[in-house]
């Protein structure tokens, strides 16, 4: 009888160690109190990814997490960007990380002027940082295999959602940019640009151009074909958005002649020709604008006096005169009451 109750007693004992034990390596134990993000920077050793574990309080302690490890076999570390739900337990948790599982970045390119600007948003996202991103887009040498330079380097990111793993580097996202820029420049593409005597490169430059120019999607072909003539005239672009991306700055409202005179390979007053790369990111419905855009014998173009963001097309100078001054009367008018209503709401 004694020896039975000692049996038994063994085996409750038994039962209930084992059940702790699993509840230790299966039970609830990860929290998310720094968010449900867990970030292992390059070059980080084991201890590194344990002691920034309990630090950051996503689990309690180390000492189950050690045992977890060693069962599993977890000892290469793989950073990355982990996405961990509150309550998964040690298993799952040291299983995800062992993988190499981590949770990709959604990049989503819209409207970027400036490689700086494109730099900085990466510097934000991911683990290189905006210096390296930039030195990048500075290096005539890292762009070379890719067919681009430093002025061409933004033509290869187009406006699109990049998933991207957060420890990759300034090369590797450079790449990936680059893959989805070759896929979108189809033979047929490519034809379409050759039969304006353009490069892809220079399709993408110039639908930078008629990006920043408008919004009005239905004008785009038009503008595309009064630049294209230009072009073939000899003419300058005088395209107004060049001079305010050779200046850097983009919230001026207004090119007046001194702004015309700035000393820029980007002001296509003072220069014939395209600019030497795209002042904006431009979207792909542009750049197909480019490419499907009308032959016609335009060569002026200005918008409309009614602001309804279209814009007058005509071959003949005189008429295009006629046509600016009433937009700019009526611009005028319309910052003069812009103006008044400021002054009275700062009283």
């Amino acid at each position: 009888m004694k020896k039975k109750k000692l049996l038994f007693g063994i085996l409750a004992v038994l039962i209930f160690i084992i059940a702790f034990v699993a509840s230790k390596f299966y039970g609830p134990a990860v929290s998310t109190p720094a968010g449900e993000f867990f970030y292992i920077k390059t070059g980080s050793s084991y201890n590194d990814v344990k002691n920034e574990l309990v630090a950051k309080k996503y689990i309690n302690g180390s000492y189950w997490f050690d045992w977890t490890s060693k069962m599993i076999g977890y000892k290469k570390i793989k950073p990355g960007r982990y996405k961990l739900k509150k309550g998964m337990n040690l298993i799952s948790l040291v299983r995800k990380l062992r993988s190499g599982d981590q949770a990709l970045i959604n990049f989503v390119i819209t409207k970027i002027r400036t490689k700086e600007t494109l730099a900085s948003k990466l510097g934000n996202l991911f683990e290189c940082d905006s210096t390296a991103i930039i030195q990048f887009l500075n290096s005539p040498d890292s762009l070379r295999p890719f067919g681009l330079d430093t002025n061409t380097a933004m033509v290869a990111a187009m406006p699109y959602t990049y998933p991207i793993n957060w420890n990759t580097t300034p090369g590797k996202i450079f790449r990936q940019f680059h893959t989805s820029y070759k896929n979108f420049w189809t033979d047929e593409r490519k034809q379409k640009a050759a039969d304006h005597n353009l490069s892809p490169i220079e399709a993408s430059i110039l639908a930078s151009i008629i990006d920043e120019e408008t919004n009005k999607q239905t004008d785009r072909p038009n503008i595309a074909s009064v630049y294209l003539n230009r072009i073939r005239l000899g003419m300058p672009l005088q395209a107004d958005p060049t001079v305010k991306f050779g200046m850097r700055n983009f919230g001026l409202k207004r090119i007046l002649n001194i702004h015309l005179k700035t000393v820029s390979p980007y002001n296509t007053y003072l220069n014939k020709g395209l600019p030497p790369g795209p002042i904006c990111t431009p979207q792909t419905t542009t750049i197909d604008a480019v490419l499907n855009s009308p032959k016609t014998d335009y060569v002026y173009f200005v918008a409309s006096s009614n602001f309804d963001g279209s814009h007058i097309f005509t071959s003949d100078y005189d008429d295009h005169l006629k046509y600016a001054r009433l937009y700019q009367k009526e611009l005028t008018k319309q910052m003069k009451i812009r103006d008044s209503i400021q002054k009275a709401n700062a009283k």
